[in-house]
């Protein structure tokens, strides 16, 4: 067996000073990294969109029984294998334990994801896929016996493959995983910012050969050509109402959280009673089904009546904070792009002289980064996901949703100073 440390000490990865054209000596171990998280990435993702369209052919009435047992079995699988914990303690691991996250939990992680995505829970699998990815650095960090920084910026990088792999941007996805981690002090990790750019990179190009995705975006959206100065006010405004979606999610969230924590005995009981929440709405209105990556196109190539947009708008935002408050386990951050390209599309019906995609883009921008506090990374994301080419307005729009926000952030390690913690 191959002692990865004995081979980080060789001569081979050991950076001189006198040559700065070598290969530091951690360069390799980053790259590697990446292709080990992108291979389970595209591995997790394949067999999610097979359980998905296993999952679709139950549709109408019978989505409320199977959504109901689904949440049961989402609650088994947490009681009998443990609490996997979510995004908000990967961070609190990230920026106060010196980046240990704990394998253990991934079996839990996986398991009770991969139920709770496909069976129609509205999150995504970012946070699953970030924090498995991320305890990969974690091993790759305890076999070669790194300490400090060195440490942290190895599961630093295997969130950042983690990431990229999902939404297919090496750039957006390795700067969301510094972002996500502590909005007002994210310098502090500058020198984690190379490492993931490797490691997402080499997860990319592994993801792309393993799942034939393509190098298209995403989702289709008619191209936005910029305009005047105009543009640039209406992004601050387009940023204020998505700022205000995100208080409404926030506060639904809340509410959903304290009816939640009253429900007595084990954890199943209330992912049973979230399963039968979401069965009921996806029954009325099935757009609210599913986590919206799929979802979102439908937004943007129909069309709807205003009313049918402001239902779906509140039922979905309710669905999100549902899921994610009943302990079904997913992340929120392609949910709130479906939330604000639906915020868009019905602000083109009042706006009808607008460009459609520009008014989805800035809300879908705004929204998740009212919530995420990920103003830049986001903007990057949505220009590779969307196809999008000029996007200073959308930054706009993000950085104005970012800080209209409520004080208290969703993620709520993000709130926590580093002060009274750091890692020596």
């Amino acid at each position: 067996m191959i002692d990865l440390a004995s081979l980080l000490r060789s001569p081979l990865w050991v950076l001189s000073k006198k040559n700065p054209f070598m290969l530091s000596r951690l360069t390799f171990f980053y790259v590697v990294l990446g292709i080990v998280g992108g291979l389970f990435s595209a591995a997790f993702w394949m067999f999610l969109e097979y359980l998905i369209h296993f999952a679709s052919v139950v549709s109408g009435i019978y989505t409320i029984p199977f959504m109901t047992v689904s949440g049961l079995f989402v609650g088994i699988v947490i009681h009998f294998l443990g609490e996997p914990g979510e995004i908000s303690l990967v961070i609190d691991n990230i920026r106060f334990r010196g980046g240990k996250l704990d394998a253990g939990q991934n079996p839990s992680m996986t398991l009770s994801s991969l139920l709770s995505i496909s069976a129609g829970g509205s999150a995504g699998p970012e946070a699953p896929l970030v924090q498995i990815t991320g305890s990969f650095g974690n091993w790759f960090a305890e076999k070669l016996g790194l300490t400090g920084e060195e440490y942290r910026s190895m599961t630093i990088a295997g969130m950042a493959a983690g990431f990229t792999s999902l939404f297919g941007s090496p750039l957006g996805g390795a700067l969301f995983a510094l972002e996500i981690l502590q909005h007002r002090h994210v310098v502090e990790y500058y020198k984690a910012l190379l490492p993931a750019f490797l490691s997402s990179t080499s997860a990319f190009f592994v993801f792309l050969w393993m799942t034939h995705v393509g190098l298209q975006p995403t989702w289709q959206f008619p191209q936005y050509v910029p305009g005047d100065i105009q543009d640039f006010l209406y992004s601050i405004l387009l940023g204020a109402l998505g700022a205000g979606l995100g208080w409404v999610f926030h506060g639904l969230f809340l509410a959903n959280r304290w009816v939640y924590s009253k429900i007595p005995g084990p954890i199943f009981w209330k992912t049973t009673i979230g399963g039968l929440v979401l069965g009921v709405i996806a029954w009325q209105i099935p757009l609210t089904r599913f986590f919206g990556h799929d979802q979102l196109n439908q937004i943007v190539e129909g069309r709807f009546t205003l009313i049918f947009l402001a239902a779906l708008i509140f039922w979905k935002t309710f669905a999100i904070a549902t899921t994610v408050s009943s302990g079904w386990r997913g992340g929120v951050i392609i949910p709130l792009f479906f939330l604000g390209a639906c915020a868009g599309k019905l602000l083109s019906g009042f706006l009808p002289s607008e460009n459609e995609s520009f008014l989805m883009i800035c809300l879908m921008a705004a929204v998740n980064s009212s919530v995420t506090k990920t103003p830049i990374s986001t903007t990057i994301l949505l220009s590779e996901l969307t196809g999008l080419y000029s996007f200073t307005p959308v930054l706009i729009a993000s950085l104005s949703g970012y800080f209209l926000s409520p004080k208290e952030p969703f993620i709520s390690t993000q709130g926590k100073e580093l002060s009274s913690h750091r890692i020596k």
